[in-house]
């Protein structure tokens, strides 16, 4: 199905950021939203166009602010509301939408609504929790999410005098989300921000949300009507507004957060994530192609965000047990590395070993997959992880700026900040910072610009993609189109050299240019054969000929119709330029 070109979270480039970790601009060691504002301008040259911000409510930062005890407001050590409405017309006015978190599948027990419903039996507020006089025997899938850090998901609290269910950490309380003034409550939210100009949400644990109206709530209508009055209430101020779903469920189950039309219009693609895990540590593509396979195709008005790394975890739960065993054995050797029995807790360029053809082409291939693109704040200049920090906290380091003390970040006494700057080792911001990349041009940082700079020439890329068989399991390749023009993609997992046959189909009579990356490429009648360096990658854009031009062009070659006197030279950094062979007479 093609995309609505009018729709712009179909081609959106999303940047992740914690506000309390990117600027601080006070010296309190904490990053605020004032930072945020100042950074703005480098976000717009990076080519962010939507910027989702992790939650700045009044929290007790128990877990990274996802413990909100109050949605109405800015929590006052971030700034103001007054900074926030700057924030988001400032960020428009550079062409980048903001998004923010809802986390509405559970509050802090700090929140005025626990507060009172454990007070009170007769409280409309103890309505809005789920309660037990004893703890019910825990489903299959209803266990709690933190294996090894919780012991159950049910809690008894002396006050109320019952059990209260939280499928994430004890502080954290479930909502009642089969309550309709719990829903209700959900939709004044949705108003009141998208008042202040917020282009969408990311909704927080939207998985577990639905699975729990089912599963503890008695007499619950249909599960996933939560998400028709969610789609409802945002459309009712703008029709465009995003709703990006944090559903990890199976592939069977994810067509239902669709729906034919009128539920989410994005989701997180986790399943990608940890296939494209699994391929990366095989060098082999076959993986992601599979998994590929299993996504079910986004709706007209509806598309997929990927992403290699979020904020918190790498989850790994649907792969196998040996495949999981062996992404972990990889990728995280060493028991500080993993969590929760299921995951990763390393940034990307760790566990990538800070190789530089490695990451370019890791995000090349993330970029030239069919959806919206996610990156996290720091992965641009390869920003390592602190595992010494508590959890998922080792990935929530602040920005590295400069190299100099705080990293640029702060001005604060390391004592006073919300968590240390990693400045010592092959990660830390002595070596691994923005102001030296930014006048480095072989740099993560320079390259990543073209990369988002080449994502945003070729829309197309959102709209359609075929996967292609190249006879070769260590070369992934795919091809998206339009009838303009249309783009050839092939990436080398692999440590060694490699050769791969791209199938051309609708671009047989087409022209041929690189817009990224390096190959060595020559005709073979309906195909191209490209030969790739170590995880080398080229994307290879393509002009179709007039129905009348049966002869090539002088400069081309007959059988591929690539110019072979060069390409383009503003997209390539000094030594990227492709090479071509002409094919034997």
């Amino acid at each position: 199905m093609n995309a609505r070109p009018d729709l712009w979270y179909k081609n959106a480039l999303i940047y992740a950021v914690d506000v309390k970790s990117f600027q601080d601009s006070d010296g309190d060691g904490i990053g605020d939203l004032r930072g945020m504002i100042s950074r703005l301008d480098y976000l717009s040259r990076l080519g962010v166009t939507c910027l989702w911000l992790l939650p700045f409510y009044p929290s007790p930062l128990r877990d990274n602010g996802y413990d909100i005890c109050d949605y109405l407001t800015v929590d006052a050590r971030l700034g103001t509301l007054q900074d926030f409405i700057e924030l988001v017309h400032r960020a428009g006015e550079l062409g980048m939408r903001v998004i923010t978190d809802l986390a509405f599948n559970h509050t802090s027990d700090e929140h005025p609504w626990f507060q009172a419903a454990r007070r009170a039996r007769d409280s409309r507020y103890r309505h809005y929790y789920v309660w037990s006089n004893t703890p019910p025997p825990v489903l299959p899938g209803g266990e709690n999410a933190f294996p090894g850090t919780e012991r159950s998901a049910w809690t008894y609290d002396e006050v109320a005098g019952a059990y209260y269910y939280h499928l994430f950490y004890h502080f954290q309380p479930d909502l009642n989300t089969a309550n309709p003034d719990v829903v209700e409550e959900m939709r004044r939210l949705i108003h009141l921000w998208t008042s202040f100009g917020v282009a969408g949400f990311r909704l927080d644990a939207i998985g577990p949300m639905i699975d729990k109206r089912t599963r503890y709530l008695q007499n619950s209508e249909d599960p996933f009507s939560i998400l028709h009055i969610m789609r409802q209430a945002i459309e009712e101020r703008i029709p465009d507004g995003m709703l990006l779903g944090e559903a990890n469920v199976s592939p069977a189950q994810l067509v239902n957060y669709f729906g034919k039309s009128g539920r989410l219009n994005t989701l997180l693609n986790f399943l990608i994530s940890q296939y494209l895990f699994l391929a990366l540590g095989t060098e082999d593509s076959a993986p992601l192609t599979a998994a590929l396979s299993l996504i079910p195709p986004a709706p007209d008005d509806a598309q997929w965000v990927n992403f290699l790394r979020n904020l918190d975890e790498l989850n790994l739960d649907k792969l196998t047990p040996e495949e999981r065993c062996l992404v972990l054995q990889i990728f995280a050797p060493e028991p500080s590395m993993q969590l929760y029995q299921r995951g990763i807790r390393r940034r990307v360029a760790t566990m990538l070993d800070g190789d530089l053809r490695r990451l370019r082409m890791a995000y090349s291939l993330l970029f030239s997959l069919r959806g919206s693109p996610m990156i996290t704040y720091g992965d641009e200049i390869g920003m390592g992880d602190d595992l010494s920090l508590f959890e998922r906290e080792s990935v929530r380091s602040p920005m590295q700026w400069t190299a100099g003390p705080g990293g640029g970040f702060t001005t604060a006494k390391p004592e006073c900040l919300i968590r240390p700057v990693i400045e010592h080792g092959p990660f830390g911001c002595r070596k691994v910072n923005v102001e030296d990349q930014t006048h480095d041009p072989e740099s993560l940082l320079c390259w990543m610009q073209r990369l988002m700079l080449t994502r945003r020439q070729h829309p197309e890329i959102g709209e359609n993609q075929a996967i292609l068989e190249t006879g070769n399991r260590a070369v992934f390749a795919s091809r998206s189109d339009n009838r303009e023009c249309g783009l050839l993609m092939a990436h080398n997992l692999s440590s060694e050299p490699q050769q791969a046959e791209l199938p051309l189909g609708p671009l047989d009579r087409s022209t041929f240019s690189t817009v990224l990356g390096e190959a060595a490429a020559d005709g073979r009648g309906d195909a191209l054969r490209v030969t790739l360096e170590p995880y080398g990658f080229v994307w290879l854009s393509a002009q179709r000929l007039q129905a009348d031009r049966s002869l090539p062009a002088a400069g081309e070659t007959k059988a591929s119709g690539m110019p072979s006197n060069g390409f383009p030279s503003d997209i390539h950094p000094k030594g990227q330029r492709p090479t071509v062979k002409r094919p034997v007479p």
